[in-house]
């Protein structure tokens, strides 16, 4: 409380007696500091700065997506492909594999438009993730392998195609890489038979042909771009669908309500991780909730994590992990709260409840409060 900064006065008078009697023997009051008091004080201080800080910039966010204002240019366009020529994929059959690459990603955006539960945010969504890495973190856009379903055949999201896009990311990755993994569309669960996985469900996501071809379990998922980060690597994944929480089956969760990591380690002992580099998620929601797909921020649908995500790191460079996923979390409750996500009848159905609850994930703990986001 604001009272609280004063003491009383009885209690001041005593502090001031006790403090000049220590002045006295270092030799005038003027040179005595009380180096614990003002450091305290200035931690204090500086927390509460970072509490205000904090809460008007999600004040800030909160009103520019209720609006619905479109200054980061978040908005439906013709399809243009997103991939530089020759793609990516096909560099790599040249001279790609050897090129001094230090930062890479890919970005997947699959609409089942053959589907009945087509999703409309998500070629929305991969634009705005491929902006944000080109013009705030300084990725090539010719190191950006991009699928969609508008994209010529070898780039649409198949199964095939992504699990070859998979072992592209990390295809000779050494120390310094910066390497990104993104991910909108459907997410499923499914029961988990290897027994290593601890609420007993393997988490998937849905490929656009996952009807005939199947899903990618995050066993899958792990193998492919988890185990081969070496030493120096440090790989961001980034994935907004259902059910998504431990898609990457990464050894430890970060519980934002303890302000700590907790265990995440398989059951069955299986192997998990990497080969010495360090692996993140942002997940959009808890393994067993749903994420949104949303109109609520403007033109055009788009992920509601994804979009809140992007204007964070816009207005906000350089955040923290605890900062970013504190943003994150109360952006998608304040607007959750104020009914932009879905009719009053479903909100109803689901009491009002927060739909989704985004999760940080890692290979390994590190302070959620000094290390920043830096893709």
């Amino acid at each position: 409380m604001e009272t609280r900064r004063q003491p009383p006065r009885e209690g001041g008078s005593r502090a001031m007696c006790l403090d000049r009697k220590k002045a006295s023997a270092m030799g005038g009051w003027t040179q005595y500091k009380s180096t614990s008091s003002n450091n305290e004080g200035a931690n204090q201080s500086g927390r509460r700065r970072r509490r205000d800080r904090l809460a008007e910039l999600c004040k800030k966010i909160v009103q520019h997506l209720i609006r619905g204002e479109n200054g980061s240019g978040m908005v439906t366009e013709p399809y243009q492909s997103l991939n530089s020529k020759p793609s990516p994929l096909q560099l790599q059959r040249g001279s790609y594999a050897a090129a001094a690459t230090r930062k890479r990603a890919l970005l997947i955006g699959v609409t089942y438009k053959s589907w009945k539960h087509r999703l409309k945010g998500t070629i929305n969504d991969v634009r705005n993730m491929r902006s944000l890495l080109i013009h705030q973190f300084g990725f090539a856009a010719e190191n950006i392998l991009v699928l969609t379903e508008e994209e010529e055949a070898e780039l649409r999201p198949t199964k095939l195609n992504i699990k070859r896009s998979l072992e592209w990311l990390v295809k000779g990755c050494r120390s310094g890489d910066s390497l990104v993994f993104y991910f909108s569309g459907h997410g499923v669960r499914r029961p988990d038979f290897d027994h290593d996985e601890q609420d007993g469900f393997d988490e998937t996501i849905c490929p656009a042909d996952f009807m005939e071809a199947g899903l990618i379990s995050d066993n899958d998922i792990n193998e492919a771009i988890v185990w081969p980060l070496k030493n120096g690597v440090t790989l961001h994944a980034i994935v907004d669908s259902c059910h998504s929480g431990t898609i990457l089956d990464l050894a430890f969760l970060y519980n934002n309500d303890r302000r700590k990591w907790e265990d995440n380690h398989p059951p069955s002992g299986v192997r998990k991780h990497t080969d010495g580099g360090l692996a993140i998620c942002i997940s959009a929601c808890e393994d067993s909730e749903l994420a949104v797909d949303t109109s609520a921020f403007g033109k055009g649908m788009s992920g509601a994590m994804t979009y809140i995500l992007v204007e964070v790191v816009k207005q906000f460079p350089s955040p923290t992990y605890g900062d970013l996923m504190e943003l994150i979390h109360e952006a998608l409750a304040e607007v959750n709260n104020s009914g932009c996500f879905l009719s009053r009848a479903f909100r109803s159905m689901l009491h009002n409840k927060i739909l989704q609850k985004p999760l940080l994930s890692a290979s390994r703990p590190f302070d959620v409060g000094t290390k920043h986001f830096i893709l």
